[in-house]
Parts: structure tokens; sequence; C-alpha cells
């Protein structure tokens, strides 16, 4: 993925489809039916959560996902790592086989049905978490929010507060500039009527859309699995609810000093070695580079037993360098069971 379209955090499609390399097409909109979930379906409330696991040992590896990606996208990933530890991945509420869920889509509320579901799974930790772009942030606020239950974090090239984003055409943003000052409301699982998504009334023209080529070393069920998923209605609301909130989120990181927060437990952060920006947006590639990889080292500062590790990869690691981000969780893991700084 380029420097340009890993900027697209506000775009709808995130990481949709294009022109495609592979035979496997779809029908967007049209009714698919749904793969066999590889994982269970977690009541909640209400709503069911997808939650995939893997392995045994301690301590347990849990993955967030980031923008437009699921579970099985880090089928790589989870083989390798299930040698060695427990692993689950899942799909955030409004994906794949997940339930919309209780509104606003805030970290609080991600946080909790996380939380809730692996303890209904009986799935002990402490735990490890695992958060790629978008759910860096979201694996930041669950280890403030729950310190008690988290020993170990690994962020894969996460977002991070004031990380510069394209909004459309050639403008960009600061993360968190778009706040309102909302207050964060509590979380809850409990279904509302007013949680439940409004019915659609004007519904996207079919359109024939093909898997993009990063997805190509995806087994085949799990390719197929992605067509599908891509092309539920559900995601779109899910996805504007977390783009909305995170910039709460954002803002109030930028105004407070996020310097140790997390405390001593060991931290790695898995950052591209190159951002690959073109100078087709309002700020100079170079300037863009230069942040990202400020903002990328900062993010080591928020613990006191961190590391950083450059990767020669695009954005989606757990596709392009599932190697490296084993072995990146490997260390954590093994920190953790020795007590020791990385």
């Amino acid at each position: 993925m380029s420097g340009h379209e890993s900027l697209r955090f506000f775009a709808a499609a995130c990481k949709r489809v294009c022109a495609a390399a592979i035979s496997i097409c779809i029908v967007a909109g049209a009714a698919q039916p749904a793969p066999k979930q590889p994982g269970e379906l977690v009541d909640l409330g209400g709503h069911k959560l997808h939650v995939n696991c893997a392995g045994k040992g301690s301590p347990t590896v849990v993955v967030e996902n980031g923008l437009g990606d699921f579970s099985f996208d880090w089928i790589l990933v989870q083989t390798q790592v299930a040698a060695f530890t427990r692993i689950c991945a899942y799909d955030r509420a409004g994906y794949a086989w997940s339930d919309p869920a209780p509104q606003p889509r805030t970290f609080a509320q991600l946080n909790l049905e996380l939380r809730d579901a692996l303890a209904k799974l009986g799935e002990h930790g402490p735990f490890v978490l695992v958060g790629h772009s978008f759910g860096g942030p979201v694996v930041r606020n669950f280890a403030v929010a729950y310190a008690h239950e988290v020993v170990g974090l690994i962020l894969v090239d996460a977002s991070f507060e004031g990380q510069r984003v394209g909004i459309g055409g050639k403008a960009t943003m600061r993360l968190g500039d778009d706040a309102k000052g909302k207050s964060i409301p509590p979380p809850h699982e409990e279904m509302k009527e007013s949680d439940r998504a409004a019915p659609r009334s004007d519904p996207a023209p079919p359109q024939h859309q093909a898997l993009d080529p990063m997805y190509n070393v995806l087994p085949p069920a799990q390719q197929k699995m992605q067509l599908w998923a891509q092309a539920l209605p559900e995601i779109e609301d899910a996805e504007n609810s977390q783009r909305e909130w995170s910039g709460e989120y954002f803002a109030k990181w930028q105004a407070t000093p996020q310097t140790g927060i997390l405390g001593p437990i060991p931290l790695i952060v898995l950052t591209r070695a190159e951002g690959g920006y073109d100078n087709d947006l309002d700020i100079p590639a170079a300037q863009l580079e230069k942040e990202r990889k400020e903002g990328q080292a900062k993010l080591t500062q928020l613990s006191t037993n961190s590391k950083q590790i450059i990767v020669h990869s695009g954005h989606n690691m757990e596709l392009e360098a599932p190697g490296e981000v084993s072995a990146a969780i490997r260390q954590v893991v093994d920190a953790v069971r020795r007590h020791s700084k990385l």
C-alpha cells in the first residue's frame, strides 16, 4: 500500500476493491451466502461478536484490526503465533459475522465488547494486545482502561494523534483536528432501538468487484471470505461512527502528555520503512514522511520498556510481512514470560 493510500483514514472504502489480478468476482450489494465462521459467535445482549482463537499457552494474544480489515486477514500471523501461544482474532461489530452493536462506536465501546466476549469464551488474561493501523489506538485505550488485564502491546504501523490523513482531493488534516469536544458516553452492551442503523433508502447500484491483489497471499477460503465481507452494508455505519469518535480521543491525547502512560509493559512499535508519499497532497511528501517517522517513534515513549522495529513492508504487514509481525509478537510474549526487558 502506498503512502497516499495509507492516508485515507476517512475514506468510506479504505481498502475495498480495485482492478484485480485474480478471477474471483462478486456483485457488490447482491445477496451472498455467508461462509461458515471459523470461530465462535458470542452473545453480548442482543448482538453477537465473532471471535476466533487458536493455539495453547499463556499469555493469550488478541488482535485488533484496522479499518476495513477482518479477523481472517490475520490467518498467516495467527498460524505462526498459535505454534507458541494462544491467539485470538475477532471481527468488530458490523464486520463479517459480527452483528451491528450499540452506538456510538467509541474506543470504550469497542474495548468493552471485546473484553466481555473474551470473558464469555473463557479466554483469560492478562493479554498481549496487537493493534494494526486504526486498531493501534483502540488497544492503547484498552491498555489504559483495563491496565491490570494487559501485559504487552505490539503496534503494527498504528495510527497516532496528529497524524496527517487524506480527506479528499489534495486536502489533509491531522487526526484529532476534527474533534468537537464531545463527552465520551459510557459504553453499554444491551442493544437499544436508538442503536440500530436507519434502513437504507438508496442502496448503491450493483458493481462488479474483484479482490485486491494484496490478498493473493491468503488461502483460497480466506480470499472468498474477504470478497463476501467487503460487500456487507453494515460495515459502513460502523466505520463512520468509529472515525467520528476516534477524533475525540486523538484530541485528548494531543492535549495530555502520553509519555509513560503504559508503565513498564513490553511494547514493540512496528513501522514501515518508507511511507511512499507522492507530492499530490497539500503537504510536501518529505514533510509527510518526516512527521510519520516522528509520530511512530513517539509511540515508543508510551512505555518505559519499548523498542521500535523498522519493517520493509507496506502498511498491511499482516499480509506483506507476517513473519516479522509474528517475530515481534514472540519477543513480547517471551519478555512477559521471563518478566524481563525487551
